[in-house]
């Protein structure tokens, strides 16, 4: 159940926002915080276009950009302290809403290469939740993977919300490792070019359904000189079905209103469509309690780090191939 999303919101309605915001074509610092900016208008503004709005989420890369060729430069990189995410704060806490934001994070050791981070920030401006990318886009970015796991928060309206980033979205663990913390709504950034257009609609859909939530999920729109991006943001029930689905569009706003206290009474009172539960106590009617063992050998490999395919050394690309050959290079930006 959930409206188009209008200018207005039930009391229980969490009305979301997503900006299909442009691809930004950054060469140097001076451009993020062109960007910067831009992203504290959109704030300003999408709130003052809806008053009632209780969630806005930026794509991936939104706040940097991707360009490779700069990427893991020092000066390219923030922090979760810098005065850039500063101003997200002040923008959140300026116009009482929550956002969800992207930054390319700097990493505690310098030697090793930078996070593709995202922040969801409160209506009082504090850091609601830290995410790193557990699932870097092999083998072109070069993220060091996230060490923080897949973080739940409480939000607005009785939801409960993790993040997820691009790629992670095609693992449908981590979308049931978000739903088994608790979360009802599974926010999806990205900033995918058009080879996988079909893909992220059938992977938000999917994540949603198996998980018995609600999935977000925003793209980056336009082109950039290279590359394509599709905007198209997506709402999915916790059904599975698409409840809203944005165009191509840059800067076009895809809102909806959700209902996360549905979610909880689908996750209570559903049994043959609540998969998430029905996989720890399998066969519950011809066994009271249902099965609890583990009966998945790739579960058992990854716990014991011991997880490895039966044609793993016939896979040609594990590394940075064509992109990194020598690895990752950290440092100052050339003169």
């Amino acid at each position: 159940m959930a409206s188009t999303g209008s200018v207005s919101a039930w009391d229980e309605a969490l009305l979301t926002a997503m900006i299909q915001y442009p691809v930004p074509v950054i060469k140097g610092p001076e451009d993020i915080q062109t960007q910067v900016d831009q992203i504290c208008n959109a704030v300003k503004s999408t709130k003052a276009g809806y008053p009632d709005l209780d969630l806005i989420v930026f794509p991936e890369y939104s706040t940097q950009g991707l360009n490779t060729a700069i990427w893991t430069y020092d000066e390219m990189l923030l922090t979760i302290d810098s005065p850039e995410i500063g101003r997200f704060k002040e923008a959140c806490k300026s116009n009482d809403v929550w956002g969800v934001f992207s930054l390319m994070e700097k990493n505690e050791d310098p030697q090793k290469p930078p996070y593709n981070t995202a922040i969801i920030i409160d209506n009082n401006g504090e850091i609601a939740l830290h995410y790193r990318k557990l699932q870097p886009w092999v083998p072109i970015e070069p993220w060091s993977p996230g060490n923080f796991g897949m973080p739940v928060c409480d939000g607005p309206k009785g939801s409960k919300l993790a993040v997820c980033i691009c790629h992670d979205g095609m693992f449908p663990e981590l979308a049931r490792e978000a739903a088994y913390k608790g979360a009802n709504v599974y926010i999806r950034i990205s900033g995918y070019s058009t080879q996988v257009n079909d893909q992220w609609i059938w992977t938000n859909r999917t994540n949603a359904w198996q998980n018995l939530m609600y999935s977000i999920s925003v793209n980056l729109a336009g082109y950039d000189g290279v590359f394509y991006y599709f905007g198209e943001g997506t709402v999915c029930n916790y059904d599975g079905n698409v409840i809203q689905q944005g165009h191509r569009n840059p800067w076009e706003i895809v809102t909806a209103e959700l209902f996360p206290r549905l979610v909880d009474k689908a996750r209570e009172h559903w049994a043959l469509e609540n998969n998430i539960f029905n996989l720890g106590c399998r066969g519950y009617v011809a066994e009271p309690g249902g099965g609890s063992q583990n009966y998945l050998t790739w579960v058992n490999d990854l716990a014991n780090g011991t997880y490895k395919l039966p044609w793993d050394e016939k896979v040609k690309v594990r590394d940075g191939w064509k992109y990194y050959p020598e690895g990752v290079k950290l440092g100052p930006m050339p003169k």
